[in-house]
């Protein structure tokens, strides 16, 4: 979606950098970001596939890409949707710039909340929206099923075409990211060999791609629908103050969510263990 994809691009280059995090870490202090493999294979997954697939969406179905904002193509000015395909690749690489300098300064767990607070404004736009309908305007295959939304015809989007099509589009885009991103982290775990505590209990891939989907779909998204309950029953102002402090409370404790999803994916010691979480590159 328009209102949706300037987040999630940002999310995927975070994501990508967050991966390879201890091999960036241990790159050469004057590589070049385009020297980079892993900036590399982002790019490409940014303007081979996730790019094309929305320009898919936008041309296929207008109303629904743009949350049933526009009827048709032509409601839509050239420089909008020059714009968003422009973006579906730029956000990315800033995404991938910018954590790669956290990573390389040592500052990884901040690199690990961009990816949070990414797909944090992705999964809000998609619960929330700009009016509180935004999982109405999500689940409404086109602006007519939007303007009569019920719960019954929310069922019904899982079988139109909008639905159809992204299960075609996922079935390509998600098996390239999942397994890129498991490899990344799997070879980064090896390259830190023995400076890892416990390697007996490392994570296989499977459990690697649960830990990211619970990621998403059970602290970010849960994050999500909490906030906007927050933001109908307060309004915007103390609604927004509460997601700042949910945000907080979910982060800043060691022994917090955050903290245990970026360990795990890490594989990093308890915080009891060491004296920070810089990462073993050795």
């Amino acid at each position: 979606m328009v209102q949706v994809d300037v987040f999630w691009s940002y999310g995927l280059g975070a994501g990508f950098a967050l991966a390879a995090a201890r091999q960036l870490a241990a790159a050469p202090a004057g590589e070049k970001l385009l020297d980079n493999p892993f900036f590399s294979r982002t790019l490409l997954y940014l303007a081979l596939l996730f790019g094309p697939s929305g320009m898919i969406l936008l041309w296929q179905f207008p109303d629904w890409e743009t949350m049933q904002v526009a009827r048709q193509l032509t409601d839509l000015p050239t420089w909008l949707g020059v714009g968003f395909a422009v973006t579906n690749i730029t956000q990315g690489i800033l995404g991938f710039y910018l954590c790669r300098a956290l990573i390389r300064q040592g500052r990884s767990y901040q690199a690990f909340w961009h990816l949070l607070l990414a797909y944090f404004g992705m999964l809000f736009i998609l619960v929330h929206g700009w009016d509180g309908l935004g999982y109405q305007r999500f689940l409404s295959a086109d602006h007519q099923v939007f303007a009569q939304w019920h719960w019954g015809l929310a069922l019904e989007w899982f079988f139109s075409p909008v639905a159809l099509t992204l299960y075609a589009m996922g079935a390509i885009l998600l098996p390239v990211l999942f397994i890129w991103m498991v490899t990344w982290l799997a070879k980064g775990r090896a390259q830190a060999g023995a400076t890892l505590p416990n390697r007996a209990g490392e994570p296989n891939n499977l459990l690697t791609v649960v830990t990211l989907l619970a990621l998403v779909f059970g602290l970010v998204l849960g994050s999500a629908i909490v906030v906007s309950v927050a933001v109908h029953w307060l309004g915007w102002a103390l609604g927004a103050l509460f997601g700042v402090a949910w945000l907080a409370l979910l982060g800043l404790p060691q022994a917090g969510p955050a903290r245990w999803f970026y360990r795990r994916l890490l594989w990093l010691p308890a915080p009891r263990a060491v004296v920070s979480e810089r990462l073993a590159t050795a």
